[in-house]
């Protein structure tokens, strides 16, 4: 190993993902280890908190210990502890803080306290190397929809948000409401597969309009109404839904990208972002506009700790670093200074 690499161990498990990785400031992921919840969520068909916090009480300890041996290292050879403090579920937060906060102060070591929404903003450099300051980021996750200017470790602007559900959000309970199974995103985008994308007539909300935020509470309803209907089969309500959010997500990104010189990528992060529909949807916007589309790694865009990891690498070499003091905070919004949405409740 050499000496004068700098290694920085990542924490996660603002959900109900509980992962550990060590990644170097030069982007090499030496280790990653990650444990999942979906067999004790799936009989509630969605996570439950308290479930999810004693889940990730018991499986980080052990995963911080396969993830150094996996990578033939000690906590002595770690240089940075980055730890997800929020946004998310605030008992599974603290569990990934606390300890983060105990290994660094037991080692002698650095903590940086990571935005999970800013570990899914930066890990497309991480991915890709090349891609430069600043971009137009699509953050498209379970909890969030978001276009924002990433400018730097730190400096966000938000353009947009969703003012009622997230997309993710949206797909968790369109498969909730079909019967598809958990984790709710892959097996909508699995039954899409099988289905007429125009058999069954959704709403686009806000679709054209000068209002740049998203809105996907009105077409969740509508897909309620057209399985209560008996009209149309699964497969077909999937595919419908699943085109009417990429519609909605091209749109408003579309808008955005109108608004933004100066940028040098369109990019996708944040778990929706492994649909291959939005994928090869924002690839050919992404065309229109002459610019190169980013997206991580499908492993990459679902919660993970190489991008906490990563964010940490960042924010350290920005000389962001934060004391033992810093809380754990369930809502932290990347841009504080954004104008609040019309309508919006707390997550915007």
């Amino acid at each position: 190993m050499e000496a004068a690499m700098t290694i920085i161990l990542g924490l996660e498990s603002s959900c109900d993902e509980t992962a550990a990785a060590l990644v170097t400031a030069e982007g090499k992921i030496l280790a990653h280890r990650l444990a999942t919840q979906e067999d004790a969520h799936r009989p509630y068909g969605g996570v439950v908190p308290e479930i999810a916090a004693r889940a990730h009480v018991e499986a980080l300890a052990p995963l911080v210990e396969a993830a150094l041996a996996d990578a033939e290292l000690t906590l002595g050879d770690v240089d940075v502890i980055a730890a997800t403090a929020g946004p998310g579920l605030i008992g599974g937060v603290m569990v990934g803080l606390v300890t983060g906060k105990a290994l660094a102060h037991a080692a002698g070591k650095p903590l940086v306290a990571v935005n999970h929404l800013e570990g899914h903003a930066l890990s497309p450099r991480l991915a890709d190397p090349s891609l430069q300051f600043p971009y137009l980021l699509l953050l498209v996750s379970g909890g969030h929809c978001q276009l924002l200017h990433v400018r730097g470790p730190g400096d966000y602007a938000r353009l947009a948000t969703t003012i009622d559900d997230a997309a993710g959000e949206a797909f968790d309970k369109t498969a909730k409401l079909l019967g598809l199974g958990f984790p709710g995103g892959p097996a909508v985008e699995k039954a899409a597969a099988k289905g007429n994308p125009r058999a069954v007539p959704l709403p686009r909300p806000l679709l054209g309009t000068d209002d740049p935020h998203f809105s996907f509470a009105g077409l969740k309803s509508a897909v309620m109404r057209a399985a209560q209907s008996g009209q149309y089969n699964s497969e077909d309500i999937a595919a419908s839904f699943q085109q009417a959010v990429v519609d909605c997500l091209i749109d408003r990104t579309r808008r955005a990208l109108k608004a933004s010189p100066g940028i040098t990528a369109l990019v996708v992060a944040g778990g929706v972002a492994a649909n291959q529909a939005v994928r090869g949807a924002l690839t050919a916007l992404a065309g229109e506009f002459d610019l190169p589309f980013v997206a991580p790694p499908l492993w990459l865009c679902t919660d993970n700790a190489a991008m906490i990891a990563w964010a940490g690498a960042e924010r350290y070499a920005a000389g962001l670093v934060d004391d033992l003091s810093i809380p754990a905070r369930p809502r932290w919004p990347l841009d504080p200074d954004a104008e609040k949405a019309r309508g919006a409740g707390v997550k915007a």
